[in-house]
């Protein structure tokens, strides 16, 4: 028997396709706006038509006959191609090349891992990355969308704020082996220190850890050692080897507290003196593929911000006391 599909048919199955998704006609009735009668109806009718029942009617409920999970699979799939279509025929009317520049270390760090979902969502949009450090100007005309670690304002220029950067003390568990315990602030004086000098610029080498130690109230002490490094993720990567204690943005970590690469011996984060904001120049979003970038690095900085509202220190990641 032929059975020709034609808008009822559609209908049935959009209802079915909601029944067999909560496997209740009332709930159904209710995401649908009509009444369980008549979801029990348009099912029965899709059951007559097809010649073979869908549901099971239970005193507590239905449920799926093996036929009707078959087909729920079928039209779940189905709708998923359909959703997953219009997805990107609204995707394609975004497209185009934009230049986007960045801090290196959050372009390499943060920014760059997440790319994939972006040309997942925007697959004719192309990016030219630009790695700039916060101390080279920014000049209209250079740039569709930048991202900077900023502590003040850029004249003539829009902004959004993206993330508030968090600090902290991270090193190898190795550099713990055969030395006193790293417990707290004033056990920092048997270990070397490292310095990332571009997180204060134009202060000491020192300021950052100078400003850490302050926040958690254990100033005074000397940090004046260790070696010194003009990138932030080259200060990681020699804590990482072991050669000493360094401090860690939250926003630069992705998987090493996770693996166990680094680990936080002592303290809590505490908030940087700075943030990383989004600039465009004035009129930038009006570009369709400039807002959508924007947009989506904002989504992505909000789902990151959740992500670790709830913590304190860096979930497994305090060394063992």
């Amino acid at each position: 028997m032929k059975r020709q599909m034609n808008g009822q048919m559609y209908v049935w199955l959009h209802v079915f396709a909601c029944a067999a998704r909560h496997l209740s006609f009332t709930r159904c009735a209710e995401e649908l706006h009509i009444t369980p009668g008549a979801v029990s109806q348009q099912i029965r009718q899709l059951e007559e038509r097809l010649g073979f029942r869908l549901f099971l009617r239970r005193a507590r409920g239905v449920e799926l006959t093996a036929e009707g999970q078959r087909l729920a699979q079928t039209v779940s799939e189905a709708y998923g191609s359909i959703d997953a279509e219009l997805r990107r025929l609204d995707a394609g009317e975004i497209r185009g090349t934009l230049r986007l520049r960045s801090i290196p270390s959050f372009l390499a760090k943060w920014l760059t891992p997440r790319l994939p979902r972006l040309q997942q969502r925007y697959p004719d949009i192309q990016l030219r990355l630009v790695a700039e450090d916060s101390s080279q100007a920014l000049h209209e005309g250079d740039f569709d969308l930048a991202i900077d670690l900023n502590d003040g304002s850029y004249p003539g220029m829009h902004s959004t704020p993206l993330l508030d950067e968090q600090i902290f003390p991270v090193c190898a568990p190795s550099l713990l082996r055969g030395r006193p315990p790293l417990h707290g602030p004033a056990d920092l004086a048997h270990y070397p220190l490292l310095h990332d000098i571009t997180a204060w610029r134009g202060s000491s080498e020192y300021a950052e850890w100078e400003f850490y130690l302050e926040g958690i109230g254990a100033s005074g002490l000397d940090v004046r050692r260790g070696h010194t490094f003009n990138r932030n993720h080259l200060t990681i990567e020699a804590a990482i080897a072991g050669i000493g204690v360094a401090i860690a943005r939250r926003t630069l970590l992705n998987d090493e507290l996770e693996r166990g690469a680094l680990i936080v011996p002592f303290g809590l984060p505490i908030a940087n003196h700075k943030r990383y904001v989004l600039l465009y120049p004035p009129g930038g979003l009006a570009h369709p593929g400039a807002r959508a970038v924007h947009d989506w690095l904002v989504e992505e900085a909000e789902g990151f911000r959740a992500l670790h509202a709830q913590d304190g220190a860096p979930a497994n990641a305090l060394a063992s006391r």
